[in-house]
């Protein structure tokens, strides 16, 4: 494989193999070995097929780990599992210090519990995607760390803050379910200045309950932090004052919250606090497309060619 800082060359379309199957029957047995395995400052995409089955690991891609596709199987569970907590940085089960990452089919969780801070998910490098994942723990299920990044069609799961982080991420078509058994909160999102070009949007989500308790769709980590539900069912669950300002008024004059042609019994605006927003389609309009993340610029389709040895094969169904 070709090393590089850079990736004006990276082509796209093709990608280097390696597979993990924890029968022996592939390159690696265990998920991180193939992450090991890639080299420094690496400019070529590389696919790493995980076959199902339960990887008891606690994974890092580091950040001279670029390009890095990880992909689970679309008709069986391919689950990655930890148990620890505490520190937000330290006990996540996956962490994405890389950019360029993809992530497919993968079952993410941290198997804590609910009394403390304990990561599924951290993502920390610039340009990630994950798509039809399930990514479960309580609080802090996803640490949205830093960077513009992209989730459709997944499952995330959890009672506090269950997304936070710094991140300006879209999640599209996403299932958003809540664990909480009194008041919980969705997001968490830290922005400390209006010049910050950081937030987090969700666009056609879904928004359901497993127990009696209620959850807010939002509390300000930062004095700035911005949140927008757009075209998105919210169900009962959904408090209906909306949001939160994590015992801080003054943050209320700082915020941006908005919701935008949402729908469901917890869509009812009525009750809402009066600092959050009911966006018309011009306040929406920036929020609502891939721009928000220059996705255009980063976003690609999953790769067809694959590069074992000297050998290059053809997979349409990758």
């Amino acid at each position: 494989m070709a090393t590089s800082t850079t990736s004006a060359s990276t082509d796209m379309a093709t990608a280097w193999l390696i597979k993990v199957d924890q029968s022996g029957n592939g390159d690696y047995k265990k998920i991180q070995d193939a992450i090991d395995a890639v080299p420094a400052n690496n400019s070529e995409l590389v696919f790493i097929r995980v076959k199902p089955g339960t990887y008891r690991e606690k994974i890092v891609v580091p950040v001279n780990k670029p390009f890095i596709i990880l992909s689970g199987s679309k008709t069986s569970p391919t689950t990655i599992t930890w148990s620890d907590s505490g520190n937000i940085f330290d006990s996540p089960t996956l962490s994405i210090m890389a950019s360029n990452f993809v992530g497919r089919y993968l079952t993410i969780q941290n198997t804590f519990g609910s009394t403390d801070k304990a990561v599924a998910l951290r993502v920390s490098g610039d340009r990630a995607a994950f798509y039809n994942c399930r990514i479960l723990s309580f609080q802090d299920t996803i640490l949205d760390d830093a960077g513009r990044h992209y989730y459709r069609n997944c499952y995330i799961e959890g009672g506090t803050d269950f997304i936070c982080g710094s991140a300006a991420s879209l999640f599209e078509k996403c299932h958003l379910h809540s664990l909480a058994k009194e008041t919980g909160m969705i997001t968490a999102q830290y922005r400390s200045s209006d010049s910050e070009d950081t937030g987090f949007t969700f666009l056609d989500c879904k928004i359901t309950g497993a127990n009696v308790g209620t959850t807010v769709l939002g509390r300000p980590w930062g004095a700035y932090s911005r949140v927008v539900f757009a075209s998105t069912y919210m169900s009962s669950v959904v408090d209906p004052h909306g949001w939160d300002d994590w015992r801080d008024p003054a943050k209320q004059s700082t915020v941006y919250y908005g919701e935008y042609k949402c729908y469901g019994p917890g869509a009812n605006r009525s009750e809402r606090v009066a600092w959050s927003q009911d966006l018309s389609s011009t306040e929406a309009a920036p929020f609502l497309t891939m721009d928000m993340i220059d996705g255009g610029e980063w976003l690609r389709p999953t790769p067809t060619h694959f590069k074992r040895g000297s050998t290059i094969i053809t997979i349409h169904n990758a």
